[in-house]
């Protein structure tokens, strides 16, 4: 897709990339403190590869071809634009590569593929105190001031 300073390529994840990318996103969720099934690797995998899904993933390489930062994308309508919305849903660099400007790199990526699908919006969350990410964020975009609620289906 492009190429960022420090020799690092931002490319779409392609399926050889699996084995690098499931422990990322596992130590994303770690990070989160969250867990899923062993079946929703698959199935979220399965997603981020399919043309036909409003899913997409990049990924950070170093010029040795090593995994060094992923983001998920989703694309979907809003009742607000008459385009459509880009949402960047998971956002992670491994720690040992934070501060090189490989986040900065995925989030432009990002933004690279929503004037290519023309969407009218990027936007994306993180926990309040997430406040590493949060200096990049700022940085980069403008808080919405909205905070996001969640509500069981459970029952």
């Amino acid at each position: 897709m492009s190429t960022r300073p420090a020799q690092q390529t931002i490319r779409p994840l392609e399926p050889q990339d699996r084995a690098q990318w499931e422990p990322m996103w596992r130590a994303y969720l770690a990070f989160y403190e969250t867990t899923l099934p062993e079946a929703q690797y698959d199935l979220t995998w399965q997603r981020l590869q399919e043309p036909a899904e409003p899913m997409h993933a990049l990924g950070a390489f170093d010029a040795s071809g090593h995994l060094s930062g992923i983001a998920h994308i989703i694309f979907h309508r809003s009742c607000w634009l008459p385009e459509c919305t880009c949402y960047l849903q998971d956002l992670f660099v491994d720690p040992a590569n934070r501060g090189s400007g490989t986040g900065a790199a995925l989030i432009e990526a990002t933004a690279d593929l929503a004037r290519e699908k023309q969407a009218g919006r990027l936007y994306w969350l993180t926990q309040d105190d997430n406040t590493t990410a949060r200096r990049l964020y700022d940085r980069v975009a403008a808080a919405s001031g909205f905070i996001q609620y969640r509500k069981s289906l459970d029952q």
